[in-house]
């Protein structure tokens, strides 16, 4: 594996030295390993991506009722149901238009171009070059173009934050690692598609093309398929159901009338009719023009979805495996604890906006306390970043870490760009892996405090154990006294308490300089390093973090209410991201922790029996996150995956539902995700499970006030032929019917805002589908109601001897009124339609407005009446249709009362 050798076994194994490969042998290594490229995935093409939103089993049966009413003549009946499949197919095309670019976007991570040594000189080539062997130079704002092993470093730093998620460039180091190290540590190593943040190196290259880290998650993300949404699955099984209820149906009909002395062809015909009654033309189009409103509504809310099917996976998720950095913290390294003077200090404000206090306890420290400015002086003098403001806000340059630093010290009033102009850097010794300090030399003419008793000055920082190691003294009561072991056992207890609080601690110190002191001789090695870096005084520690998102522990806890888990997923520590969790109340007392290198020891069946006690996975890679969200989906759970690197976009595909971050997310992960968060913020999932659970419960309503519809219409043709041997709807009636109410009304219904206590539910069991007892229930008891009104009209019509026009149009009349009562029952199945205000669904008011007009048109207007068959009806009959109609609400209210008391 190239991390666990000396560099000298690397060479040896490769075949190669630090003279590079010669440019023969270079060919013959490209001939056998093939370019250092990503291969391309096979186009999805637009014609396919279009066909593919006719694959359902009630598009299919909608297909096939339009060619028996062609077949039969009804042109009319064919052409509408045709238009609203359509229709469906458009809409949902339009939102799935765009291919998955995702490896064609991990091909843009990759560099054009490498430095490398051929033949013993440097020359610059296309990455697509390089082989197994070749040396290759790195230098500040490169591109990494293919997995290698460091041979030399100069303070090299990298930002594997693509890869990893985690932010703060990586500290690389040239010696051999044990064994055992996990892929996140192995700090010898650099990967393709990652970024030198900072210094310089050269490494001997290990991998290209699909063998590398990019390689390997290229390979992942051609090799998921998508699973079908809950939604979906639902569709096709009510499709089944219908198309089987249908067919049964019609075969009773169609025997039973035969029986009965009825022609056959009449029979038929029949048959077709209650068929057309029984299938619902409109719901495909007005399921996807609801998910497309929920969308609509949820870029309000700070969620782009991205596949309209997965709008309603939300709805089913229960549980939530986030990234930590970036998404349930600010990603914004922050001061919190200062330790100086043997006190430790509270530092307030958020991020990099360089406003707060220091405070011990609940009393505030001045600005201008002595101790407190030489710490924050040297935290920013001995420092290379810095911030500046924008119109968005607070921006650094240079590392996090150090950013954090002269934010604190901006809080104290020193201003970065204004010390290093009183305060001149003279020389420095940079930061390296191996010493984990760096030291600047500064010449301060104005003494600040008249503390210092020379001009020159020497700052340090670094780990707490270097930086201790090199101090003989210590900054205490406004003196330099000797640093007693006593003192050092105090601050190391320090540096432990602070680290168990997950932050990272670092340690300043100063030492006046001689005024004949000469930074070149440092240089020069004329005064060795280590003569410079001795005999310190220590200064203080510095505590920092990324700290939570203020918002997100509202959320989560609202995501437990709603009985949604949350997990961590991360590249950090165990220990950073196991105290994080616990802050946030993911790590409950029972709960797991566990670090990739564990997950990698169990076995796939040990770890399916721990997966659901597992609140926290630290120091994971790519392959792990896929393995976590394939566990939970094998348990049974619905799965939603937040993140925001390369390194999450296998597991945001796998997912049920992939979240990526707007903001931060590389278009890798978008791309992949299934939903973006346009602010990054978890708590904006809240809010879009929220709007998920409304659309689906808004879909199940208005498919079960649709249900009532079609068995209303199929029970009033069935017992009037079977009792009266009279058709009491035309076909062309029954068509309209459906059309008008599972038109606009159900439009109206999908946007009704959540319920009261929504996300105080349990996700719902997507195995029950869109129709469950429940609404079977419901359908047959309102649809039995309709029918019960309908026979009522016909039996008196016939009592009266009206005509069968005028039976035909009351009953027609009747039953599209009936829904238009009904509609109002089903913006709630559980609440009052007077609790949530009987206008305050606008659209729906507007939507049934427009259809009583339209059926007062097809009953008054003369072309109309001839087409549908209608003929005018008196005040007396209105008077009867509105009595019988309004039942259907007053009915369903009293359920309603009834369950609410049974409740409580």
């Amino acid at each position: 594996m190239y991390y666990d050798q000396k560099i000298s076994s690397v060479f040896e194994e490769l075949k190669t030295s630090e003279e590079g490969l010669s440019s023969g042998e270079a060919e013959k290594r490209l001939e056998e390993y093939g370019k250092n490229e990503l291969k391309e995935k096979e186009e999805i093409s637009v014609f396919r991506l279009f066909i593919s939103q006719f694959k359902s089993i009630l598009i299919f049966i909608l297909i096939i009722a339009s060619i028996v009413s062609a077949l039969l003549g009804e042109t009319i009946d064919a052409i509408v149901i045709l238009f609203t499949v359509f229709l469906a197919g458009v809409l949902g095309f339009v939102q799935e238009y765009r291919a998955e670019k995702a490896i064609e976007l991990l091909k843009s991570l990759t560099s054009p171009e490498a430095v490398v040594i051929r033949n013993g000189t440097e020359k610059k080539i296309p990455s697509t070059e390089l082989v197994p062997g070749d040396i290759i130079l790195l230098q500040t704002g490169d591109r990494i173009p293919a997995d290698a092993r460091i041979s030399k470093e100069f303070n090299l730093k990298v930002d594997e934050s693509s890869l990893t998620g985690e932010s703060v460039p990586v500290q690389k180091i040239t010696g051999s690692l044990p064994a055992d190290t996990p892929g996140a540590d192995r700090k010898n190593m650099v990967y393709a598609g990652t970024a030198v943040a900072y210094g310089r190196g050269r490494a001997v290259v290990t991998a290209t093309g699909m063998k590398t880290s990019f390689g390997e998650l290229a390979g992942l993300l051609g090799t998921i398929e998508r699973s079908r949404t809950p939604l979906q699955e639902s569709l096709d099984k009510f499709g089944r159901l219908i198309g089987g209820a249908t067919l049964v149906i019609v075969a009773f009909v169609a025997v039973l009338g035969v029986f009965s002395g009825f022609p056959p062809l009449d029979m038929f015909l029949w048959g077709v009719a209650l068929a057309v009654a029984a299938i619902p033309e409109a719901l495909p189009a007005v399921v996807t023009v609801g998910l497309g409103l929920g969308v609509r509504r949820m870029v309000k809310r700070h969620a782009l979805v991205r596949k309209l099917p997965s709008v309603e996976t939300l709805g089913a998720t229960d549980v939530i495996c986030s990234d930590k950095t970036g998404t349930l913290t600010q990603n914004k390294m922050t001061v919190e604890k200062i330790y100086v003077n043997g006190q430790t200090l509270k530092v307030t404000g958020n991020g990099y906006n360089p406003e707060g206090k220091f405070q011990k306890g609940d009393s505030e420290v001045p600005e201008d306390n002595t101790h407190l400015r030489i710490l924050l002086l040297g935290a920013a003098l001995c420092n290379d970043s810095n911030i500046h403001e924008e119109e968005d806000g607070w921006k650094i340059t240079g590392d996090p870490t150090e950013a954090a630093l002269v934010v604190a010290a901006a809080k104290a009033g020193f201003e970065k760009s204004e010390l290093d102009r009183k305060y001149p850097r003279l020389g420095e010794i940079p930061f390296s892996s191996e010493s984990k300090r760096m030291t600047t030399f500064n010449k301060l003419e104005d003494n600040p405090g008249n503390f210092f008793d020379s001009e020159l000055v020497t700052f340090s920082k670094g780990a707490p154990e270097v930086i201790l190691a090199s101090c003989t003294k210590t900054f205490l009561n406004g003196e330099m006294k000797a640093l007693t072991p006593e003192h050092e056992q105090e601050i190391s207890e320090q540096v432990k308490e602070l680290a168990d609080q997950a932050l990272r601690v670092m340690a300043i110190s100063f030492r006046p300089l001689e005024e004949n002191f000469s930074p070149e001789k440092v240089s020069f090695g004329e005064i060795p390093v280590e003569k410079i870096e001795e005999d310190m005084v220590f200064s203080g520690l510095i505590g920092m973090r990324d700290p939570p998102r203020e918002e997100v522990k509202a959320a989560i806890k609202t995501c437990e209410d709603a009985g949604i888990k949350t997990v961590m997923i991360t590249g950090d520590h165990k220990v950073t991201a196991a105290a994080i969790a616990r802050e946030l109340r993911i790590l409950k007392e029972n709960d797991l922790t566990l670090t990739g290198s564990e997950l990698d020891s169990l076995e796939e069946s040990e770890f399916e029996d721990k997966v659901e006690r597992v609140s926290v996975y630290a120091r994971v890679y790519p392959a792990h996150k896929l393995r976590v969200v394939e566990a939970l989906k094998k348990k049974g759970h619905v799965v939603a995956m937040t993140g925001d690197g390369v390194n999450d976009a296998p597991a945001l595909k796998a997912s049920d539902m992939g979240i990526a971050m707007g903001i931060t997310g590389t278009d890798v992960s978008k791309e992949a995700s299934s939903m973006i968060l346009t602010d990054d913020n978890f708590a904006s999932i809240v809010s879009a499970v929220e709007e998920g659970r409304n659309i689906f419960k808004n879909i199940k309503n208005f498919i079960t006030y649709g249900l009532t519809a079609h068995i209303g219409e199929v029970l009033i043709v069935l017992i009037a032929i079977l009792g009266w041997q009279i058709l009491p709807l035309l076909a062309v009636q029954i068509l309209w019917i459906n059309l008008i109410t599972d038109g606009l009304p159900p439009m109206a219904l999908s946007v009704e805002p959540p319920d009261r206590g929504l996300m105080k539910q349990k996700p719902r069991n997507v195995e029950e589908g869109l129709i469950t007892r429940r609404e079977i229930a419901a359908g047959l008891g309102l649809g039995g109601l309709i029918a019960s009104q309908a026979l009522i009209v016909l039996v008196w019509a016939l009592d009266s001897g009206f005509p069968i026009s005028k039976l035909q149009t009351m009953i027609f009349t009747l039953v599209v009124f009936s829904e238009m009562f009904n509609a109002f029952n089903w913006r709630s199945d559980r609440y009052s339609v007077f609790s949530l205000g009987l206008f305050t669904n606008k659209p729906l008011v507007y939507a049934v407005l427009t259809t009583v007009i339209l059926q007062l048109m097809v009953v008054y207007v003369p072309f109309l009446q001839f087409a549908f068959g209608t003929v005018p009806l008196s005040l007396s009959e209105w008077g009867i249709i509105l009595a019988l109609a309004s039942t259907t609400l007053i009915s369903m209210e009293i359920v309603k009362y009834l369950n609410a008391r049974r409740a409580h």
